[in-house]
């Protein structure tokens, strides 16, 4: 967390993790992002104000019609969202107060005993500072009367807090959720809950296990495997993948595909009816269906492509096919640390040499906190999958490292995260550090990285100044009169993040040059040595390769080379390790042919 001191740092380390994602708002409304006031701090009028010329309490006569202003923001960024055509939001990109207008989108959520799987029991070594660690969480709203919120044991909110809990006499906070605000873009609440009251159960079930996303985070599964059968009436038996608490106790029932079953009336056709998506089945024809990732209200199980063509075939070769599905078993997983489908992989399409993701974390049948509108079936649980439920680990593991090092920076706790993750095998996931990036999080060893990567203002400066920004909207991101320096020549390659990714056109030459500066945290007296493993083909190069360290908050810089050819592949893994015989601090490398 920055200090009040750093405000333009810490905006500055949300934007390079959420560049893309800085604002979105439903269909129909546009972000417009404007230049800052002329002093830091001094009151301003209403943006949409500045950007019209014309009073809040004026016709906007520029306009086909009256523009309906939503919402104004003064803190993190200077702008406001408002209702506007395409016509006007091309007239306000013209203002000379404008920096940025664009249409919005709106994102959809693409969303215990993974905290044991990850070797971090509840008797793990505890931090006196943790207690005044505020972690917060901007998604669906909270649950607050769940037992994962309850206050027992709980001392009341830091001093520094300034929160407050706008429940709208609908939610009470306490000493657990100290602070509790809503916000609705479109200012319409139709199917919700005018409060931070969660309606939908994602908020409550990631608030749960520690809140969510400070950085890039694959999803992977953990040791836990449920195996859900699934017996036909002709006597054969397929095995599923999916939590089934239901008992039907051998009961044979109709058996029926989805595909013949649309809900027409809420616009459902056999193509979306076929995945049993929820309020996508005719309940006059299906008992009850739901959305196969969460927790199902009926017995279900979740098959793969060749069972599930066995299955179809049997429902067409009789009159009257019939089933039952089994209540789950569970079983270990041995193939376990790996990264589903469903996890999003690399490369990073918008910046093709900074790897994306940073590391990996569980996301597979979390059991957490769900609202009772979520189903809670399980005295107020649910398990849910997704990178979603992978984001809170890394979160946890986050505020975990800075109650030991309050004053790090997010660069330094990020660094620790990446550099003490488990590696992991592209036995499962041939995708490597594509998928799982620099492998799994480990949180008993995060506060202890021996080394870490840390990045000041300047350096992301000159990172957006290396990407094409300047100006006035480089000036929106920074908040002041920042301009790049006129000897700038800063290359992606040169930001000091602790992966390494390269970029090429052809496999048979390769060429790259990596800056990287370290400060060592680890003992006052160290040698590191670098330690470097390389797919067959690669040749890599560290200058120099002994680090030596005579104090804490000492920092040495090294260059690293990467030559080729890649051989029988499009992509090539590799590691750099730093090691002093106490810690070592790895980064991962990956060098792919880019399209």
């Amino acid at each position: 967390m920055a200090s009040p001191s750093q405000p333009s740092f810490a905006v500055l380390c949300c934007l390079l993790m959420l560049l893309t994602r800085l604002l979105r708002c439903p269909k129909g409304l546009y972000c417009v992002y404007g230049r800052q006031a002329k002093e830091r701090g001094s009151p301003i009028t209403s943006s949409f104000e500045h950007a019209t010329g014309r009073s809040s309490q004026q016709k906007y006569r520029r306009f086909e019609h009256e523009a309906l202003l939503l919402h104004s923001y003064k803190r993190s960024f200077n702008g406001f969202a408002a209702m506007l055509t395409e016509q006007e939001a091309q007239k306000m990109a013209g203002n000379g107060w404008c920096s940025v207008c664009f249409p919005s989108k709106q994102s959809k959520i693409k969303t215990t005993k993974s905290w044991n799987f990850l070797g971090f029991p509840e008797t793990v070594k505890r931090s006196k500072l943790e207690r005044d660690i505020i972690v917060g969480v901007i998604d669906t709203g909270i649950w607050p009367e769940s037992y994962s919120f309850s206050d027992a044991g709980f001392s009341p909110p830091p001093k520094k807090w300034k929160g407050k809990c706008q429940g709208n006499g609908n939610l009470t906070c306490n000493n657990k959720l100290i602070g509790a605000r809503y916000y609705r873009a479109s200012r319409s609440f139709e199917d919700d809950v005018e409060s931070p009251r969660d309606s939908n159960g994602h908020g409550t079930h990631c608030a749960s296990t520690a809140a969510g996303n400070l950085l890039s985070v694959a999803a992977t599964t953990i040791n836990r495997q449920f195996i859900t059968k699934v017996q036909l009436g002709n006597g054969k038996i397929y095995e599923g993948l999916l939590p089934n608490i239901h008992d039907l106790k051998g009961k044979f029932y109709p058996l029926i595909y989805g595909g013949d079953a649309p809900n027409t009336k809420n616009g459902a056709d056999a193509s979306i009816s076929r995945f049993c998506f929820r309020n996508s089945i005719d309940a006059n024809l299906i008992k009850a269906a739901d959305e196969v990732l969460g927790l199902p209200p009926v017995s279900a199980s979740y098959v793969s492509l060749e069972e599930n063509r066995n299955i179809y075939k049997y429902i067409n070769s009789t009159r009257n096919p019939t089933a039952t599905i089994w209540k789950s078993e569970e079983i270990n997983d041995v193939l376990a640390p790996y990264v589903p489908s469903y996890s999003s992989r690399g490369p990073n399409s918008a910046i093709p040499n900074i790897l994306k993701p940073d590391l990996a974390a569980p996301g597979t049948y979390i059991l957490a906190a769900v609202p009772p509108i979520d189903g809670g079936r399980l005295g107020g649980y649910n398990f849910k999958t997704g990178t979603s439920m992978a984001c809170p680990h890394a979160t946890a593991v986050a505020a975990y490292v800075k109650s030991f090092h309050p004053k790090w920076s997010p660069a330094a706790i990020q660094s620790a995260l990446i550099t003490t993750a488990k590696p992991m095998s592209t036995r499962v996931n041939p995708e490597a550090e594509f998928a799982y990036g620099a492998g799994l999080i480990n949180p008993s060893r995060a506060p202890y990285p021996g080394l870490v990567y840390d990045l000041n203002e300047q350096d992301y400066i000159n990172f957006l100044c290396s990407q094409g920004y300047s100006g006035k909207l480089l000036q929106t991101l920074t908040r002041d009169k920042t301009s790049c320096p006129k000897s700038n020549n800063g290359k992606v390659n040169d930001l000091n993040y602790p992966s390494f990714a390269l970029s090429i056109k052809d496999p048979k030459f390769i060429n790259g040059v990596f800056h990287r500066t370290v400060t060592n945290v680890g003992s006052s007296n160290s040698t590191y040595k670098a330690k470097v493993a390389a797919s067959l083909g690669l040749k890599i190069s560290v200058n120099p390769s002994v680090l030596s360290f005579t104090a804490l908050g000492q920092k040495k810089s090294f260059t690293v080379t990467i030559a080729g050819p890649i051989e029988k592949s499009s992509l090539a893994s590799a590691s750099l390790v730093w090691d002093d015989g106490v810690f070592q601090v790895r980064s991962p490398i990956i060098v792919y042919v880019g399209i």
